[in-house]
């Protein structure tokens, strides 16, 4: 299944063991998963100035996930969808990629549910929905 990690996902996956981080790994073995350079640069941004990660630290993290997975440009939408332009972004991402869902805990995004063939999914829901 091709899929997006949201940026949330990918730091909650980095900073701590649990759910996102078994999800992201699981993903990185079994699916294929799509992300842009606008989620890139937003993962290294916030490992910096929220989680006060060292700049080198941060540009590593964001390297390897650049190196294993997918970068597309996303899609520009007709209008927006979100009150929040950056939630536009991980959905042109996942309409470029094609994918299946969007894997985040942004509420915005998962009280949409659907946006075309795109299913928002919340972490601990992933492992029902991939079945």
């Amino acid at each position: 299944m091709k899929l997006v990690l949201d940026t949330n996902v990918l730091i909650a996956g980095f900073i701590s063991h649990g759910t996102c981080n078994e999800l992201i790994e699981h993903c990185a073995i079994n699916h294929k998963v799509v992300l842009s350079q606008f989620i890139l640069v937003e993962f290294r941004e916030k490992l910096i100035h929220k989680f006060g990660f060292a700049t080198l630290e941060a540009e590593s993290a964001a390297s390897l996930l650049e190196s294993r997975f997918e970068i597309v440009m996303p899609l520009k939408l007709a209008e927006p969808i979100c009150r929040d332009a950056d939630d536009d972004q991980v959905i042109g991402t996942a309409l470029a990629g094609s994918c299946e869902c969007i894997v985040t805990g942004d509420k915005d995004l998962l009280d949409l549910h659907r946006i075309k063939q795109v299913h928002m999914i919340s972490p601990s829901r992933f492992w029902a929905f991939e079945k």
